[in-house]
C-alpha cells in the first residue's frame, strides 16, 4: 500500500434545504483496494459519489485527489486529473458499436496540438495514441471480441462493462462506480466481479452496490451508510459483525 490515499474525503456534508443527505462523511481510497460503500435506499451512497465526483458542490468538507484539495472544481477537470465514474443509469451511445464508444472516451484525452494545424485534419480514427487507449480499455474489459457489436444490442451486462471500458479509456487512477451488478443475472455478476478484481490491482476503487455476496466478495475496505451517515467503516469481517450494521442493514441471516 501507498504512503497515502489517492482520493481522500473528510466530513463531506451535502445539504438540500433542512435533508442532510450526506452528513460529515470522510472515506480514504487507496491504491490496490476496493472499498465498498453500501447501506439501504436513501441512505447517500449515491450523493456521496456526486460530491466525489464533482458531479454535485458539497455544502461543507473537502475532497483531496493525490494530496490536492480539488473542492469546488468542475467535473470535467477532476476526470481530466485522473478520476473516472460509472453511473447507475448505463450512460453510452446505444447506436454506435462497442469499440466507437471505446475510442471516443480515449479520445476525449487528446487534445490538438497548436503546432500541427493538420491534425485538425486528420480522421479520428487514425490517431494512434486514442487508439492505443481504446485498445487497452477493451482488453480490460475483455470485449474484444464484441467490438463491432451496436452498444444498444449488447446485453445489459456488456453495456455495463462497455461503460467501464469508457472509463478505463480516459485511464483514471481512481475509479467510482456505482451499482454496477444492478440487474445482472447469475453469470454476468461473476463476469463483472472478475473484472473490479483486475481493475484494483492498478486502481483505488469506491463500489456502491447492494448485491451483498458481491461486496464480501470484492471489499478491502467497507463503510455502512444509514440516513446519510456512516455507522461503521473498516474491515469487512469487522463490519459485518457490528450489531447495529445487523440492525439496520445486514439483518440476521448475514
Amino acid at each position: 500500500m501507498s504512503a497515502a490515499p489517492l482520493l481522500s474525503a473528510r466530513e463531506l456534508t451535502k445539504r438540500f434545504g433542512g435533508l442532510a443527505a450526506v452528513n460529515q462523511v470522510s472515506v480514504d481510497l487507496w491504491p490496490g483496494q476496493i472499498h465498498a460503500v453500501i447501506g439501504p435506499n436513501g441512505a447517500g451512497k449515491s450523493t456521496l459519489t456526486n460530491l466525489l465526483s464533482g458531479d454535485l458542490p458539497a455544502t461543507s468538507g473537502s475532497v483531496l485527489l493525490r494530496g490536492q484539495d480539488i473542492s469546488g472544481w468542475s467535473p470535467e477537470k477532476i476526470s481530466g486529473n485522473g478520476l473516472g465514474r460509472s453511473y447507475q443509469k448505463t450512460n453510452i451511445f446505444r447506436s454506435f458499436s462497442i469499440w466507437d464508444n471505446v475510442r471516443l472516451a480515449a479520445q476525449s484525452r487528446s487534445q490538438p496540438s497548436a503546432f500541427n494545424p493538420w491534425r485538425w485534419l486528420t480522421s479520428a480514427t487514425a490517431l494512434a495514441e486514442v487508439n492505443a487507449r481504446a485498445e487497452r480499455a477493451m482488453a480490460l474489459a475483455g470485449l474484444q471480441d464484441r467490438r463491432q457489436q451496436l452498444a444498444g444490442a449488447a446485453s445489459h451486462g456488456e453495456q455495463r462493462q462497455l461503460e467501464i471500458a469508457m472509463t478505463l479509456a480516459t485511464e483514471p487512477s481512481v475509479l467510482l462506480l456505482d451499482e454496477p451488478l444492478a440487474g445482472m443475472g447469475v453469470a454476468e455478476a461473476e463476469s463483472m466481479v472478475q473484472l473490479l478484481l483486475r481493475l484494483k490491482k492498478d486502481h483505488a476503487i469506491m463500489l456502491v452496490e447492494h448485491d451483498i455476496d458481491a461486496i464480501f466478495t470484492l471489499a478491502d475496505q467497507l463503510t455502512v451508510m444509514v440516513n446519510g451517515q456512516v455507522i461503521a467503516s473498516g474491515n469487512p469481517q469487522a463490519v459485518r459483525a457490528d450489531s447495529s450494521v445487523q440492525a439496520a442493514y445486514l439483518g440476521e441471516e448475514h
